[in-house]
């Protein structure tokens, strides 16, 4: 389980600080669980009593090492046993000459399982038996015990015999039947060779080093087994590939021989096409010769054709100048008829304007500072919708995009566009503000080219507020509460007098069927949105 807290040297854990030492006589193939000088000089620092153990691991006379009392009362200089917490220790019957020597050479997997057995009994130790470097290990939790106290734990097992002793003590009562088999001198056969290792390090009967040796040429043994098998496996597995790249190469023969003959077949048919494309050569330059003398025939031919083709020119360019002079006649007899029918229009034309102005002061009509669409806009929010009273008769059935420019091209047309109808199909993938911004613009454009009245309404309970000032020309609305779009549309076209012009851009077909009932001229949203493009 990684740590939680950060590898930082100010604020390392608890438990990194403690294992952060190099962990000696745990790495390698061999040795012993711990260096003994190592050990000695750890066990005289933490641990007064141990002083020596390490070194020497005897007691008796001339050791210079003080007995170690147990929590039972104190122990006897010349028993060679020390009693544990829990009672006499288990290596009663120790040979007394067992301790002296070196450590003997521990296999790696021995000197874990050593580690693993002692770290798992620490938090079971009183905590004045556990020594005082491995307090702070015995907290640790399990899965972190044996790997970061391992280096401080093999320390004390190898330099203080009552340490030892104790958790020996302890691991032989939790492994039964085997720890008493170990701690009689013997190994069951059916024993694991690690775990009698470990048992008989810890407990020291007599013959343990024969014990430990024994198991350790047993796991050596097992590793030596292991790798054979694995040198017979990887053998086996070239053996494998060696015949696999046999097939292989056999196939890729077999397919290197079915190509040469694939290729010789091919070789031939070239040297026949070779042989077939000379003969067409030949044949094409003898044809060749014959098109060369039919060309110089043609070409006397045509030099015969160019004499009379110019004669006939010239006699056409005379026809042609007749012509012309006809031509100049007819035109000006036909403007002197234009001037005639000009004169007759402009009369025309004078006499409806004065008639015009006279209606108009019979009829003592003001200039108009307010057109009927101002009228929907100031009303729309407070009055309910009144039904139609009569059907116009001028609505045109015409979707063509074309039609937008001849229709707005008409005199005081007012162009009504479905606001979000026209936005979300041309440019949806704004937001609505910016879809509002942009068509508003594109349609002050519009009203300043073309001189026309121009209304957007959009789908809205209340006025949006701070929106841009709308350009000139340009008329803004949004629907009241409980009325869409599309009615306030229908609304406005009603409004309308019946012979003036109006131009309704909307996608939606209930739209156009409505305003097309009441004299107005729907058009698709394309077209409106090509004219954007376009301007």
């Amino acid at each position: 389980m990684p740590l939680a807290e950060p590898y930082d040297d100010d604020h390392r854990p608890a438990e990194e600080s403690v294992a952060a030492a190099p962990e000696p006589g745990i790495e390698g193939t061999g040795g012993t669980l711990d260096d003994p000088v190592a050990a000695g000089a750890t066990a005289s620092t933490a641990n007064p009593a141990s002083t020596g153990i390490a070194g020497a691991s005897g007691s008796g006379p001339g050791s210079g090492a003080d007995p170690v009392p147990s929590a039972d009362g104190p122990a006897s200089p010349g028993d060679g046993v020390v009693p544990s917490a829990d009672g006499p220790a288990p290596s009663g019957d120790e040979d007394p000459a067992a301790e002296d020597g070196p450590e003997p050479v521990l296999p790696e997997p021995v000197r874990q399982r050593i580690v693993v057995l002692a770290a798992a009994v620490l938090p079971s130790l009183p905590a004045d038996e556990v020594p005082v470097p491995l307090r702070r290990v015995a907290k640790f939790a399990p899965n972190r015990r044996a790997r970061l106290g391992a280096p401080m734990i093999a320390t004390q097992l190898t330099g203080d015999p009552l340490f030892r002793q104790r958790v020996a003590a302890r691991v032989l009562a939790d492994a039964g039947d085997l720890g008493a088999a170990v701690l009689g001198g013997t190994a069951p056969a059916a024993a694991e060779p690690v775990e009698v290792a470990a048992l008989a390090y810890l407990a020291r009967p007599r013959g343990w080093r024969d014990l430990i040796e024994s198991s350790g040429a047993a796991v050596r043994a097992e590793a030596d087994s292991a790798v054979v098998a694995e040198l017979v496996r990887e053998a086996e597995q070239r053996a494998t590939r060696a015949e696999h790249d046999r097939a292989v190469a056999r196939v890729e023969a077999d397919k290197l021989r079915d190509e040469l003959a694939r290729v010789r077949e091919e070789l031939g048919q070239l040297r026949e096409e070779s042989r077939q494309l000379g003969r067409s050569l030949r044949e094409t330059q003898a044809r060749e010769r014959r098109a060369s003398e039919l060309l110089a025939t043609e070409r006397g031919r045509s030099a015969r054709a160019t004499a009379d083709a110019d004669s006939e020119l010239r006699r056409a360019r005379a026809r042609l100048a007749e012509a012309e002079a006809a031509a100049g006649v007819a035109r000006a007899s036909a403007k002197e008829s234009r001037s005639v029918d000009d004169a007759r229009l402009w009369l025309l034309l004078e006499t409806i304007g004065q008639a015009a102005v006279g209606l108009r002061r019979e009829l003592a009509l003001d200039p108009a500072d307010r057109l009927p669409a101002d009228f929907v806009a100031d009303a729309f929010a407070d009055q309910s919708n009144a039904p139609a009273t009569g059907v116009a008769t001028r609505a045109r059935d015409s979707d063509d995009p074309a039609r937008l420019d001849q229709l707005l091209a008409l005199p005081r047309a007012h162009l009504v566009v479905d606001g979000y109808n026209v936005t979300k199909r041309g440019f949806g993938e704004m937001s609505l503000e910016q879809q509002r911004k942009r068509l508003i613009t594109g349609l002050g454009g519009i009203a300043a080219q073309t001189g026309d009245e121009v209304t957007v309404v959009f789908d809205g309970a209340e006025r949006m507020h701070g929106l841009p000032p709308s350009p000139r020309g340009v008329r803004v609305l949004f629907s009241r509460k409980g009325e869409t779009a599309d009615e306030l549309i229908r609304r406005l076209v009603r409004a309308e007098p019946s012979g003036r012009p109006v131009v309704v851009v909307s996608a939606d077909r209930e739209v156009a069927d409505g305003v097309r009932r009441h004299g107005a001229y729907p058009l698709g949203a394309d077209a409106l949105l090509r004219r954007l493009a376009r301007s």
